[in-house]
């Protein structure tokens, strides 16, 4: 028998050996997770394309990071907004050894992934999660480019005071972290503008229901000027619905998961005309305005579709982690986590810093209604 053995001269292995780890060094694995299936999945989708987007336009650019020329990689996850299974993906993101993770969408699936990214040392900027909790665990690794439901919940709650005049309050939430969140400091934001403001009913449902009729009956019964909900789109749809068909006439409330152009949609007529009011947790001021218009109308000719919510701000939160692993030139997570604290980036949503806690420093909040199906910007506001 005959064996052909092929011999590596030393040299000749030691510089493949290193360009093997050369060209290890030059991928940067940038990690996303959301809602990519289920009754949320359109948004899930929107904050991955954002993602995309900017993932193609960093390698379009041709970065450098501590003057090597980097290809960044985007490992997209699916937590269909369950808990479980975010923390089963940010597992999974944390075995693939990922630089940094984008994500995730939800409070509840953002918030417990969070220990798991924390006690792998690995950045995580979360574009769209408003649970005030998620900064306040002193995890040094948690950041966020939205304001939070403290800004968002109490602006809405000053608003149905001090501009809708509404003096009886009915509040729903969905019992997520995120809607009873939001629920939470909206009614702190009617109390301490409103003297006289009453809770005349909290009730509470799921984020997965489709029958309101034994809850909003109960509400009518109130008479309030205001109903709040605490929750997502596909949910407050068919209670505005419901609502209609019961008589309910108070007008609708809800924080940034029901600020969506798929609300007027899923609600058909029962959407009214400037009877329903939201609060996105973000928006541009004038200044900004142009950038933002830019964004939409480039992610519209990538994608074909209208940017649903949090895309822009998926992008800011990629290009922001990108952006300090230039500074620090380095990808690694220990490295470049003190230049991403410390960041001042301008982005398309405006200028990104972030306080002591990881929470983006003056975030905007931008109030719509609907008129005619559609949603109309009121105003911006900090």
């Amino acid at each position: 028998m005959t064996f052909n053995i092929k011999i590596i001269p030393l040299a000749g292995a030691i510089a493949f050996a290193f360009a093997g780890t050369a060209y290890a060094q030059q991928v940067v694995k940038i990690g996303h997770v959301g809602p990519l299936s289920g009754s949320i999945a359109h948004f899930g989708k929107d904050n991955e394309n954002g993602a995309k987007m900017a993932i193609d336009d960093l390698n379009a650019k041709g970065i450098s990071i501590g003057g090597k020329k980097v290809k960044f990689e985007l490992l997209a996850e699916d937590d269909a907004g369950d808990p479980k299974q975010g923390t089963a993906a940010a597992q999974k993101l944390v075995d693939a050894k990922v630089n940094g993770v984008i994500g995730h969408l939800n409070s509840g699936t953002t918030i417990p992934a969070s220990r798991i990214y924390s006690e792998a040392g690995i950045p995580q900027i979360s574009p769209s999660a408003t649970n005030p909790k998620y900064t306040q665990q002193g995890f040094k690794t948690a950041f966020r480019v939205v304001a939070n439901d403290g800004q968002l919940g109490g602006t809405l709650g000053r608003y149905a005071v001090q501009i809708l005049k509404a003096k009886k309050i009915a509040v729903i939430d969905d019992r997520t972290a995120y809607g009873q969140g939001v629920a939470e400091e909206f009614v702190k934001g009617t109390k301490s503008k409103g003297p006289g403001v009453t809770v005349v009913s909290q009730q509470y449902t799921n984020d997965k229901a489709t029958d309101f009729s034994a809850i909003l009956t109960s509400i009518k019964g109130k008479n309030p000027d205001i109903i709040f909900f605490g929750g997502m789109d596909a949910v407050a749809g068919p209670m505005l619905r419901q609502m209609k068909q019961l008589g309910i006439t108070a007008k609708f409330m809800g924080g940034d998961g029901i600020c969506t152009a798929e609300l007027s949609k899923l609600a058909g007529d029962a959407i009214g005309e400037g009877t329903v009011f939201c609060a996105e947790a973000g928006g541009v001021v004038d200044a900004d305005r142009k950038n933002m218009e830019d964004f939409k109308a480039a992610y519209k000719k990538k994608f074909n579709l209208d940017v649903q919510l949090y895309a822009p701000y998926v992008y800011d939160a990629v290009m922001t982690m990108a952006a300090a692993m230039q500074k620090a030139g380095s990808a690694e997570p220990a490295k470049y986590l003190p230049e991403l604290a410390r960041i001042n980036y301008k982005g398309v949503t405006g200028p990104i810093v972030f306080d002591a806690k990881g929470d983006i420093k003056d975030g905007t909040l931008t109030l719509y209604t609907y008129k005619s199906g559609k949603r109309e910007l009121l105003t911006v506001t900090k």
